[in-house]
This record gives structure tokens, sequence and C-alpha cells, in this order.
């Protein structure tokens, strides 16, 4: 059996080169006049493509450099401006606060110095009266 299966392996394969060269026999080629009308259209046809997309290339960078950039740098700005603004103003709220804290103990701090020198007049009042008073008394 083994035998039958190699020949039959054998005639597949003789079988399927007739067959290929059978069907290369059908195949119209060009002639050489086609073939280079051909190779021309091709080359022409890929030239056109080529500078159509490379025509494309220079607006899209164009409209990227001159128009989409500088809109983004302009809104960036702003946007840092208005940050700033905000911050600015949230540091002056800050100071505003600080400043008034500063000025109500101040005003404490003198309000304690007064009190301070109002108690100290008024001991060394006491203390004079209460000299005329011994004095007065003597």
């Amino acid at each position: 059996m083994a035998k039958k299966e190699k020949e039959l392996k054998n005639k597949k394969k003789g079988q399927y080169f007739k067959d290929m060269k059978a069907e290369l026999k059908k195949v119209v080629w060009p002639t050489p006049k086609q073939l280079l009308n051909n190779t021309g259209a091709v080359i022409v046809f890929t030239l056109i493509v080529a500078v159509i997309v490379f025509v494309l290339d220079l607006c899209f960078d164009s409209i990227n450099k001159y128009g989409v950039t500088p809109l983004q740098e302009k809104i960036t700005s702003s946007y840092n401006n208005t940050n700033t603004a905000e911050e600015n103003s949230t540091d002056e709220n800050t100071s505003e606060a600080n400043l008034s804290e500063n000025n109500t103990s101040k005003e404490s701090s003198e309000d304690e110095n007064s009190t301070e020198e109002n108690s100290e007049s008024s001991s060394s009042n006491v203390t004079v009266e209460t000299e005329s008073n011994s004095s007065e008394k003597k």
C-alpha cells in the first residue's frame, strides 16, 4: 500500500505543475508599450498624490503655527493672569485681614497701656492723697 500512495503523490505533484503551466499560457502578457504606459501612469499618479499631501501638510502646519499655537498661548496667558489675579485678591484679603488683626491688637495693646497708665496715675494719686491726708491728720 505504501507504493500506491507514493505513486499517487507523485502524480498529484506532476499534475499540479502541468496545470500551472497550462494556466500561465492562458495569461495575456502586456506588450512593452503597454507596460511603459501603465508604469508611467502609476508614477504620475503617485507624484500627484505626493504633491497633494505635501500641500496639505504645509497648510495644516501654517494653520497650527499661525492660528492654533498663538490662540493656545493667549488662552494660557489669560488663564494664568486670572489665576494670578485670584491669588493676588486672596493675598490682599489675607493681608487686609492681617492688617485688621494687627490694628485690633495695636488698639488693644494701646488700651492696655492706657489702662496701665491710668492705674499707675490713680495709684500715684492715691499715694499723694494718702500722704496729704496723713499730713493733715498730723
